[in-house]
Order: structure tokens, then C-alpha cells, then sequence
């Protein structure tokens, strides 16, 4: 995932602007390739629960950039994150980004990494699948609450 972050900022870099403290524009840059380096860790380690990396990412570094350039900042940063989202998206399900067995999320109780193989598609092994967030519950209740509503909004 390296190889996306700084292809951002490669792409941005040359743009940067400088401020009265620091002219030779290294502090602005360096903020700008963290800002990069988290967002593309973050996309990767709690992909599913980050909902607009494009505008977080863009949020955290447009004001290193002239309004001129704030277009083409966005459109670099979104084309990038786009492309990122889809080599993840396409990576087998039971391997991690460095092609070793996923593990669990969860920790014991005694504080260590939880050894278990996930469930395909899951975060959490069978015996902490109940600390995951399942979505397709909460809307399964609410079709069931439209329905409902549906059915008392019809004159009988």
C-alpha cells in the first residue's frame, strides 16, 4: 500500500505551498506525506469503517495547497483512493495485504491477538463473531419497520 500514498504525494508535492515559517516548504510537504501515509493505513486496517477517505484525506491537506490548485488536489486524491480501494477489493479474502493468513481482530482476555482464522468476509472467528457489526440485521429490522409502516398508512 506503500506504493499509493506516495503516489499521491508525488503527484501533489510539486504544488505545495510555503509559509512564513518555513520557506524551503519541507515542514508543508512532510505533512502533507504523513496525512497521505495515515489515510492509505487507515483504508487498509479499518477499511470497512471509514466511510470518505477522499474527503478526509483532502480535509487534511488543503490548506498546504493554493485555491488554484484545490481542484486538481481533489482529483488526484480521489482518482488515487479510487484505485486503491479497488486493488483491495480484489485481494483474496483469507490473505492480508502482506499475503499471510488473516487473523482475528478480537483479543483475549489476557490482552494478546486472538490466533483464529476469521469467518470469510468477517473480521472476528466464530467465537467472537458477536463483537461485529452486522449491518445486514439492522437492515433486515428496518425493511421489516417500512413494511410495518406501510401497512398502517394503507385506509382499510
Amino acid at each position: 500500500m506503500y506504493r499509493f500514498s506516495r503516489s499521491i504525494y508525488r503527484a501533489l508535492a510539486p504544488h505545495v505551498i510555503g509559509d512564513e515559517q518555513d520557506d524551503s516548504l519541507a515542514r508543508n510537504r512532510q505533512a502533507v506525506l504523513e496525512a497521505c501515509e495515515e489515510t492509505i493505513r487507515r483504508l487498509t486496517v479499518d477499511g470497512r469503517y471509514f466511510a470518505r477517505p477522499a474527503r478526509t484525506l483532502f480535509n487534511d491537506v488543503r490548506m498546504y495547497f493554493s485555491m488554484q490548485d484545490q481542484q486538481r488536489v481533489w482529483c488526484v486524491i480521489e482518482r488515487n483512493l479510487a484505485i486503491a480501494q479497488q486493488f483491495l477489493e480484489e485481494m483474496p479474502e483469507l490473505l492480508d495485504l502482506e499475503g499471510q493468513p488473516r487473523e482475528c481482530r478480537a483479543h483475549t482476555r489476557k490482552g494478546t491477538p486472538c490466533q483464529r482464522e476469521p469467518l470469510p468476509g468477517r473480521d472476528y472467528c466464530p467465537s467472537h463473531k458477536h463483537l461485529e457489526e452486522t449491518f445486514e440485521a439492522a437492515e433486515i429490522e428496518l425493511s421489516q419497520f417500512e413494511r410495518d409502516l406501510d401497512r398502517d398508512l394503507v385506509p382499510a
